[in-house]
């Protein structure tokens, strides 16, 4: 059997034949049992219906010439000498004996008077039950040879010379036993291996056709499954459902997805963190760029350059360090919340209270800019259940993010309204606005969008803000036209005091 035809291994196959041997052994003895215990019942049954007149045969046919009893009341031995002389000359097996009215052996010529393991009476229930139902019906009774265990019998009432009893005859006698067990032995013996060679047989032939059906499914997933390991991703198991091991089969198609998936996100996730860092290393470059001119231009012309003019070249130099410095805090905040790192803390606060500090905070730069910053229903307070950091650093970035886009004496709005369940705060600008076709990629990881003839990036920023409402389980909209402005709009869950 080639490698890619084995299913089982040699340790399993040994398990199934030793189960499968143990198997066979167990359903031969069952059988013989059962064989067995049911055909010397039916034996018994038949000889007990075949025979159930003899001792009325023998009360009629005897007893009219002869009495049973001597005059002096003794039994009449010779009688039953004869008696059974006659009977075992035609069946070695019955034994006869006398009984009286409450079941005591009055007489029988099998017995030993010296045997003291020989019983002296007999129940009567059988006989009677036997009586009643004109042995019809199988019964069993004792056995005064063996006072343990039961045999088939015959018996009939007698009244005779004032003496009243019955005539027992017991049809499987010691006799009957010795050369029926020797018998059946041999019968046993015989049936025995011919059971047990059709049970091999056939449970051979069920067990080969078992594992067939079951190695058929198995042959076909592992093939699959090779396969799949061997390159072919695209590989599934077809209708699994149909499958005699249908778990297994639409298990490993859902396993095969779920590698598939993740590894198309790896690839995709590599193919965003090259351009990640293709980019970030764009906008470090270009700060550090205008740093270093700056700087050596300080060097170089220290001694020429007026006091207005060094101030303004170190003005420059502290904005881009502080441009430098923001972004790589975006950078290492977006690279925490990327790789799971950060778990967002939920707790009751006030979002208008935030607002107000932020709005507060910014209005400086706001004013710098010419640009109206405003904060709409200040006087409701609103209170949500969120991670207030967080929230606050989602905040910052869309304010910061609207004023750097809106021009000169335009205007940003905070608004914040309460909505059934949720809190939703909007943050709407007059800037130039995000063309329609770019929309859909302004949340993706630094991504960039042209600009007429340059490249120009919404950075981190709004890349944090969607891991943020990840983290609340929340989603950010945004609705904008071109030179009309855009409006950040999420909802936060209120808190239900």
């Amino acid at each position: 059997m080639s490698r890619a035809e084995k299913t089982l291994t040699p340790k399993l196959v040994k398990k199934l034949w030793a189960a499968f041997i143990i198997l066979v052994f167990l359903m031969g003895a069952s059988y013989m049992l059962i064989t067995s215990y049911f055909a010397n019942k039916h034996h018994q049954e038949t000889a007990q219906r075949l025979d159930a007149d003899v001792a009325n045969h023998v009360i009629a046919e005897k007893f009219q010439n002869a009495s049973p009893f001597l005059e002096d009341g003794s039994v009449n031995k010779e009688l039953f000498g004869d008696l059974m002389h006659d009977m075992m000359a035609v069946n070695q097996g019955i034994e006869v004996y006398l009984l009286d009215n409450n079941g005591a052996i009055l007489y029988s010529v099998v017995l030993d008077p010296n045997d003291k393991d020989a019983t002296k009476s007999v129940s009567l229930e059988p006989i009677n039950a036997f009586i009643e139902n004109k042995g019809e019906t199988f019964v069993l009774g004792d056995d005064p040879r063996n006072p343990e265990e039961q045999k088939i019998f015959s018996a009939a009432p007698y009244s005779v010379d004032g003496h009243n009893g019955f005539v027992y005859i017991i049809l499987a006698g010691k006799k009957f036993q010795e050369v029926s067990k020797t018998l059946m032995g041999q019968y046993f013996a015989k049936l025995g291996l011919g059971a047990t060679l059709l049970t091999t047989l056939f449970s051979a032939l069920i067990g080969l056709l078992a594992i067939w059906f079951l190695t058929k499914n198995l042959r076909l997933i592992t093939g699959t499954v090779r396969k799949f390991q061997e390159g072919d991703l695209d590989v599934r198991i077809e209708n699994p459902e149909k499958s005699d091991i249908g778990v297994f089969a639409q298990s490993f198609n859902e396993m095969a997805d779920t590698i598939v998936g993740n590894m198309d996100k790896m690839k995709s996730v590599d193919s965003l963190r090259r351009e990640l860092i293709a980019n970030v290393s764009h906008d470090l470059r270009t700060p550090l760029a205008i740093l270093k001119g700056y700087v050596e231009t300080l060097q170089m012309k220290k001694d020429t350059l007026s006091e207005s003019e060094k101030e303004e070249y170190l003005q420059i130099t502290h904005d881009n360090i502080d441009k430098l410095s923001k972004l790589i805090d975006q950078l290492f905040e977006y690279s925490k919340l990327e790789a799971e790192q950060v778990t967002p803390v939920k707790e009751p606060f006030s979002i208008t209270e935030l607002s107000h500090d932020l709005v507060a905070k910014f209005k400086v730069l706001a004013d710098k800019k010419q640009i109206e910053l405003q904060m709409e229903n200040p006087k409701e307070n609103s209170m949500v259940f969120a991670d207030v950091s967080l929230v606050e650093c989602a905040l910052q970035n869309l304010i910061e993010n609207a004023i750097k886009y809106t021009q000169p004496k335009g205007k940003v709005t905070l608004s914040i309204r309460r909505k059934d369940k949720n809190v939703e705060i909007n943050i709407t600008d007059t800037g130039t606005g995000i063309p329609v076709n770019e929309q859909p990629f302004i949340f993706d990881r630094y991504k960039q969008v042209n600009k007429s003839t340059k490249k120009q990036g919404y950075g981190l920023g709004l890349a944090i803000v969607k891991k943020i409402m990840e983290l609340h389980d929340t989603t950010i909209t945004v609705l904008s036209k071109p030179k009309e402005g855009s409006s950040f709009i999420f909802n936060l869950p209120a808190y239900q005091v």
